[in-house]
C-alpha cells in the first residue's frame, strides 16, 4: 500500500514481513505516517519493568519512535474484535505484531487456526486501511523441539493467509523493502 492509498481512506490491507530487527516496524509506521499517522494496535503484553526490563525498554523505544502522531490500544488475544472496534474511529491501523499475537494465543492454549479464521473474516469486511507486521520464520533451521516447530507453523500459515487478503505484501531486509504483491 503507498502513502497516497491510506491517504486516500481506501480500504487495504498491507503485510510486512521479515526477521527480527530487520526495520519492519519501522517501515509500516511509515506507510501510516505519511498519511498523518492512525492507530497502533500492540500485540506485546506490557511487562513491568521488574519482571522483564528489557521488553519494557523495546516497548519504551518504539513509543518513543512513533511521537505524537499516534494512539496506542493493545490487544493481545482479541485482535478481531479490537480491528471492528477501532474501524468506527476511520484511521489507519497498524498491528505489531501478528507473530507475537499467534505466541499469546499459543500461551493461553487458544485455538490458533480458529483465531486466524476469524481475523480473515474480519479482514474481508473491513473499511480501514490495516498494516500487518509479522516475522518471517520459514527461513530458518527446523526448530529442534515440538513447541517451536508447532509456533513456526501456526505463524507461517497465518502469515500465508494474510498475504492471500492483502493488497501488498512487503519483505524487508537490513531496513530495505522488497515488493512481493
Amino acid at each position: 500500500m503507498s502513502p497516497a492509498a491510506i491517504n486516500s481512506g481506501r480500504s487495504g490491507i498491507t503485510l510486512i514481513l521479515g526477521g527480527a530487527r530487520s526495520g519492519k516496524s519501522a517501515y509500516a509506521e511509515g506507510l501510516i505516517e505519511a498519511a498523518g499517522g492512525g492507530i497502533y494496535l500492540a500485540t506485546a503484553p506490557a511487562p513491568d519493568e521488574v519482571s522483564d526490563p528489557e521488553m519494557s525498554l523495546r516497548i519504551a523505544q518504539h513509543r518513543a519512535r512513533r511521537g505524537d502522531l499516534w494512539k496506542t490500544k493493545e490487544e493481545t488475544i482479541n485482535l478481531s474484535s479490537a480491528l471492528r472496534e477501532l474501524e468506527k474511529q476511520k484511521s489507519p491501523v497498524l498491528v505489531d505484531c501478528l507473530s507475537l499475537w499467534v505466541s499469546n494465543l499459543m500461551a493461553d492454549s487458544l485455538d490458533v487456526e480458529s483465531a486466524v479464521n476469524e481475523l480473515a473474516t474480519e479482514l474481508r469486511q473491513t473499511s480501514i486501511p490495516i498494516v500487518f507486521v509479522s516475522l518471517e520464520v520459514g527461513l530458518g533451521i527446523v526448530p529442534t523441539n515440538e513447541l517451536a516447530r508447532h509456533y513456526r507453523d501456526h505463524v507461517g500459515r497465518t502469515n500465508q493467509e494474510i498475504a492471500k487478503l492483502a493488497d501488498s505484501v512487503f519483505f524487508i531486509a537490513a531496513g530495505f523493502p522488497l515488493k512481493l504483491k
